[in-house]
């Protein structure tokens, strides 16, 4: 595949929906605002496909990959408009009884180039009313997941997956110029920690960074935080969706990840190096490395 170095890119910032119906018309409306706006690569949040909650538990709407509304309605858009898209994430059945949380690469054809299932689960307690257990409703993945593009290499994660750093770098050593992560953040973590750990994120990997995140308040309970982003790869926010249903684009040369990397050339500086625990004894362990495969 040859490469592009310039390409533009949009994030779809929508709200959660209640049914595939309502998920397909609004995805597919503002994903046609981004394709209107020169847009060649768009993106879109985790659980674009819908996202309820029932007594505090997730509750996304779910269907089998073969036969998935949202899915094939997005693929089809795809085609038709003659671009590339991330679907950030859709509820697909697996087979514990628990669902996967699975986002997928779309080319310019509507065919899948790659698919990738969210790795960290969200289990965490912001207090005692506000508590949230994915891993209940939703099997995690095992495998990190690289890319092909026509700008580069991109690295695919979704929302809880930011906040380690070690999938990033391994991405990032496996070839990812571009890093993206769709997201359903909540607006508790999000208004603390969004921007800084997506902005941790390219810096630290000499990376594009591409955040599209839902926004507004989740069916039967709960908030998501929006300000999607698109980061430079030194850093800087080329664009943030705020708080509001809509769309951003901003346009990105790729060649600034060789630049950044050639100035800060932390990738090729990783050294493996001793852990001495409380106890004494010395563990090996090796900085930027993750044990799970990279496909």
């Amino acid at each position: 595949m040859g490469t592009k170095r310039e390409v533009r890119i949009g994030c779809v910032q929508i709200p959660a929906s209640e049914t595939f119906d309502e998920a397909i018309e609004i995805a597919c409306r503002l994903a046609g605002r981004v394709v209107e706006d020169g847009a060649e690569l768009v993106c879109l949040p985790e659980y674009c496909g819908g996202l309820m909650t029932d007594r505090g538990a997730l509750k996304p709407p779910a269907a089998p990959e073969a036969s998935h509304p949202v899915l094939a309605a997005l693929r089809e858009f795809t085609r038709d408009a003659g671009v590339w898209t991330l679907i950030g994430s859709v509820a697909v059945e697996g087979l514990d009884g628990r669902l996967i949380n699975r986002g997928y690469l779309v080319d310019d054809q509507g065919e899948i180039r790659a698919r990738y299932d969210k790795i960290h689960m969200f289990d965490v307690d912001f207090s005692a009313t506000e508590k949230y257990r994915e891993s209940d409703v939703i099997s995690p993945g095992d495998t990190a997941v690289v890319a092909d593009t026509p700008w580069g290499r991109l690295g695919m994660t979704t929302c809880y997956d930011l906040r380690f750093p070690h999938l990033y770098r391994s991405l990032a050593q496996a070839g990812a110029e571009m890093l993206a992560v769709p997201a359903a953040f909540t607006k508790t973590s999000g208004q603390a920690h969004w921007h800084v750990l997506n902005r941790a994120r390219a810096i630290e990997n000499g990376a594009v960074v591409v955040s599209p995140c839902a926004t507004g308040s989740i069916p039967g309970g709960g908030e998501v935080y929006g300000h999607s982003l698109i980061i430079s790869p030194w850093g800087e926010v080329l664009a943030d969706g705020g708080e509001e249903v809509g769309v951003i684009v901003a346009t990105v040369n790729m060649d600034s990840v060789a630049s950044a990397r050639n100035r800060v050339p932390s990738l090729q500086h990783d050294r493996p190096f001793n852990l001495q625990a409380k106890s004494g004894t010395d563990l090996q362990t090796k900085s930027g490395t993750d044990r799970r495969s990279v496909a």
